[in-house]
Order: C-alpha cells, then sequence, then structure tokens
C-alpha cells in the first residue's frame, strides 16, 4: 500500500511537527511536506497557536502546488478557528493527493476535513505512520477524547528509592545533566502541577530553564484545598500565567493575589476533586499534558485517583537509608494483584542518573 517514499517522506513529515514541541501549545504537533516527481519541493510545520499551520507554511514555501503531493501527519482543519481553514487552502491550491497519518481527534474537525477534501477531488490515503503520529500529541488527543490531560508525574529517587533524606534534605538527588532533562519536560508541557506542601516547604520556581531555545511558559498550578499559600512564594515572582485551586477562599488574600495576575479557582469538595480540577484545566485552560512536581504524598493521591498516565523517575546511584521518605505515599493494599501497574516505555542514562519512562498498564 505505502512506498519506501511514502515512508520516508512522512517520517521526514513528524521530525519537522517536533520542531514546534516547546511553542505551538495548546495546539497539535503538525508537520508537513509537499513533494512533486518523488522529490521535496517544500515542507513546513505549526509553530504557534494563531499562525499559520503546518500545511500553510508549507504552501507558502513553494511557488506552485498544482498537482503535487502532500504529507501530513494530521487530518487539515476544516474550521476557522484563530486562523482560516487549511482544507479551503488546500483545495484552492490545488494539491493532488493527500497522505494523512491521523484523523483529527477534534470533533470540530474529525472527518469532516478528510470528507471537504475528498469532495473536491483530491485523491486521499490515511493511515501511513499512524502510531507515530499519534504519539506527537498522546495530550492533545487525551484532551480532545476525555476532556482530560494527559498527565505525567516527574520524580527524583534513590537507589533504594528514597527522595529525600530522614531529616527532608534533598538538594540535589540528581546530576545536573537529570536535572537539566527535567527542564526540558517542564518546557514541552502545558501546565506544571503542585501542591501547597511543596510551595511552602521547598519554595520552587518550577519554570523551565538553560534550555538554549524559545519556549512557550507553561501554567503554574498549585493545589490549595484550604488557601494557606504564602503570598511571597518565588513562584508568585515568574510572570506567565498562574492558578490556585482552592475549596476555600479569603477575600483579601484573593484580591492580593489576583491583583498580580493569579487565577483563583475555588470548586465544591466532592468525591472527585482532583479529577474536577484536571477536567477544568482540559476544558477552561486547554491544557493538554501535566507534569506533576512534588512530593509524595501529593503525587501518590494523584495516582490512588487513577490520573496519572506516565511517571518519569530519575534514579542516581546513591543509597540514602531506611529512615528516608519513600517515593510515593499509596494507600495500602493487601493482594499483589492489587497493585497499580505501569509498563516501561523507556530507559536511558542521563548523566550519571537512570531515566524509566512507565506507562499505565491498560
Amino acid at each position: 500500500m505505502w512506498t519506501v517514499k511514502d515512508y520516508q517522506f512522512m517520517s521526514h513529515a513528524i521530525r519537522l511537527a517536533k520542531y514546534g514541541k516547546y511553542t505551538c501549545n495548546p495546539n497539535p504537533l503538525v508537520g508537513c511536506v509537499v513533494t512533486r516527481n518523488a522529490s521535496v519541493i517544500a515542507e513546513g510545520w505549526h509553530k504557534t497557536a494563531g499562525e499559520p499551520h503546518a500545511e500553510i507554511n508549507a504552501l507558502n514555501a513553494c511557488d506552485s502546488a498544482i498537482d503535487a503531493t502532500m504529507y501530513v501527519t494530521l487530518e487539515p482543519c476544516s474550521y476557522q478557528g484563530r486562523t482560516a481553514p487549511c482544507t479551503d487552502a488546500l483545495i484552492n491550491a490545488k494539491i493532488k493527493k493527500l497522505f494523512i497519518s491521523m484523523v483529527d481527534p477534534n470533533p470540530k474537525v474529525s472527518g469532516l476535513g478528510i470528507e471537504q477534501l475528498k469532495k473536491s477531488g483530491i485523491e486521499i490515503k490515511q493511515g501511513l505512520l499512524e502510531m507515530e503520529a499519534k504519539k506527537l500529541n498522546i495530550g492533545f488527543i487525551k484532551r480532545m477524547k476525555t476532556g482530560l490531560p494527559y498527565i505525567r508525574c516527574k520524580m527524583a529517587q534513590s537507589l533504594d528509592g528514597a527522595t529525600a533524606l530522614a531529616n527532608g534534605n534533598s538538594q540535589w538527588i540528581t546530576s545536573v545533566d537529570a536535572r537539566r532533562d527535567a527542564h526540558n519536560l517542564r518546557a514541552t508541557s502545558s501546565a506544571i502541577l503542585t501542591s501547597v506542601e511543596t510551595i511552602t516547604r521547598d519554595n520552587p520556581l518550577l519554570n523551565p530553564r538553560d534550555l538554549g531555545c524559545d519556549f512557550k511558559e507553561p501554567i503554574k498550578v498549585i493545589i490549595d484545598r484550604n488557601f494557606r499559600v504564602p503570598e511571597n512564594a518565588k513562584i508568585f515572582g515568574l510572570g506567565g500565567r498562574t492558578i490556585i485551586y482552592t475549596q476555600i477562599v479569603n477575600d483579601t488574600k484573593k484580591k492580593k493575589l489576583r491583583d498580580r495576575d493569579i487565577d483563583i479557582i475555588c470548586l465544591m469538595k466532592s468525591d472527585t476533586w482532583l479529577n474536577d480540577v484536571c477536567r477544568n484545566l482540559a476544558t477552561e485552560y486547554e491544557v493538554n499534558d501535566i507534569l506533576i512536581e512534588s512530593g509524595p504524598k501529593f503525587s501518590g493521591a494523584m495516582i490512588d485517583e487513577g490520573l496519572v498516565d506516565e511517571l518519569v523517575i530519575y534514579m542516581a546511584p546513591k543509597l540514602f537509608g531506611n529512615k528516608s521518605f519513600p517515593l510515593f505515599n499509596l494507600k495500602k493494599i493487601d493482594e499483589i494483584n492489587y497493585a497499580r501497574e505501569y509498563e516501561f516505555s523507556d530507559i536511558r542514562k542521563v548523566g550519571k542518573d537512570i531515566r524509566l519512562t512507565m506507562v499505565i498498564k491498560k
């Protein structure tokens, strides 16, 4: 069904899509290649929400696309959003054939763009490197299909599973290389989620640093049920959007924080409160991917609620002893069969440490 050239062109489109990983949020990563006579004549990727999509950038890069073949990682949009519909541009450019990796999960588009292009006479081929294309946008896909973000939990631990010494000291467990790698995780996330306990104890910045490239600042999100976050916390001096989720509102503190452009969201108490927070982030703030950076208690609570899709554990070759703090505080189970099970998706050395990436077993 597919030729070697087809695979090569779509693989190149997937590589191009990754150029937008720091900047195009909340939009999906998309890459595009235009070919004629089995040679690339133009290429493009989506850089920033509100700016031209990958297909438009590719079309703008070539003198003429008449009777050309286009390879794109995601179904072209067919509605007026921040930008005009890409389907209209492809029809006007007189593209002859279009290869699409995956259908857009956005219900405003899903299948409609393909239908419109087919009606215009463009030959459509679907499914080339579909799994690879889906990996580009697991957060966007999950948000569109479930109304929840894709949630990663990042932790650093010693070889014996500790996150801090018995006296609470945890700086630094891992090497400079591992910490730099974690900044990359922050920069590719829509939001960084932490607890008020972490803010009070560690007073972290939680912003990406030392990347050597442009990136879109992720939203900083603080879970603070009793609204006791310190007003002078470092995280409030960074700029960018910060959101506090609480169940109790002190009007005086609320005004002071809102004057600093900090969103205060009060959600009613419920058995699904953490789920409600994540759903609000997805629906109201278009958050695709969340990175949890917190301690064992809050991270464990998110896991117990079934909200964590992926674990990223940086493991240092150090031993902290049996009085140290554990990796997660999880609910007690009495049978091994009840254990929450993950599958390794990546294992690699980062500096002196090992990074373990695991996804929840379906």
